[in-house]
């Protein structure tokens, strides 16, 4: 494996010595990229979702690269600070961040003073995605999302739904279904996925907006009326897709990985190439499945599309919103 990346590597650095020598008294020489140790934050916690994807990487990477990847973390306004970090750092191929979707979109959206733009976070590849999926108790009379909305409908206001904070992939799929259903219902917000859900298993709300891989693991408490992937998400087999309900939507958290603003061409694709052949080591796409993830593969262009596609949905959902 490493000889192969030999060859692209060494293919890789005549395209950026040829750039740099046309570049009389430019920036540093980036021919022989990477040439040493590389920093990989995540903005947020150790042990989280981000971490468990960052630590499976780490091992391929350094072993594509030939160079240390040294993991850091850097938490703080649900993943901000070290999004403003990234935004600020010199583009040298030397400092990546984990990065989320829709947090880089909906904080910029929502807070002027998040410390970065969304155009600052440059997408090397979207890897992993946690679909959010519906689910009620599992003694509840509801059954199908088809009795959610009939009851929502009778009682309008009156169905509490638990979901990880304001402004979040959640209250987005909250507030997208709630506008394809043509219902009100009332989202109570809790501080992270793991609050949220325990709140509804102890029957303070009624519904529960979770992320797949919590759905997963706790599917035998509840009954999950819908989840958010495009296709029928393995994990969950029987469980329909609202697309397949006849609501034309999707909902999840996408993660990848960015690099900061300027960061050369060629480097993104050195980088996006041994991201994406992850995936493609063997067992690496059922692990994630079985932990409840989806994977993705994504690269730069069809990343940058995909997040200019999910901005321009939800400024249209966050100007209904505030209408």
């Amino acid at each position: 494996m490493k000889k192969v990346y030999g060859l692209f590597l060494f293919v890789a650095g005549l395209y950026l010595l040829a750039a740099c020598s046309t570049n009389a008294g430019g920036s540093e020489d980036v021919s022989d990229y990477p040439s040493k140790s590389i920093t990989y934050s995540l903005p947020f916690e150790p042990g989280g979702q981000s971490d468990v994807e960052a630590r499976r990487q780490q091992p391929y990477l350094e072993e594509y690269l030939g160079e240390k990847i040294v993991i850091q973390y850097k938490p703080g306004g649900g993943g901000a600070v070290g999004w403003s970090e990234l935004a600020n750092k010199d583009p040298d191929g030397y400092f990546l961040s984990g990065m989320n979707i829709p947090h880089i979109i909906l904080q910029p959206l929502s807070n002027k003073d998040t410390g970065y733009k969304t155009e600052d976070i440059v997408p090397v590849v979207i890897m992993q995605a946690t679909p959010i999926g519906i689910a009620v108790s599992k003694d509840s009379e509801i059954n199908t999302v088809e009795d959610l909305v009939n009851k929502a409908k009778e009682n309008p206001g009156s169905i509490t739904v638990a979901g990880s904070g304001t402004y979040t992939g959640h209250h987005m799929a909250f507030l997208e279904f709630q506008e394809l259903a043509g219902i009100k219902m009332q989202y109570i917000p809790f501080d992270g996925g793991a609050p949220s859900l325990q709140a509804f298993l102890g029957k303070n709300t009624e519904v529960l907006l979770g992320n797949s891989n919590d759905l997963v693991t706790y599917k035998d408490e509840m009954k999950i009326l819908a989840i958010g992937s495009e296709e029928t998400f393995d994990p969950l087999p029987d469980v329909p897709t609202f697309k397949e309900l006849g609501y034309d939507m999707t909902a999840g958290i996408d993660r990848g990985v960015a690099v900061p603003p300027g960061t050369d061409p060629e480097i993104i694709k050195v980088l996006e190439k041994a991201f994406l052949d992850i995936l493609e080591e063997p067992g690496v796409k059922d692990q994630m499945y079985e932990e409840g993830f989806e994977p993705k593969t994504m690269g730069h262009e069809a990343s940058k599309e995909y997040i200019q596609e999910k901005k321009e949905q939800y400024t249209r959902i966050l100007e209904d919103m505030e209408g």
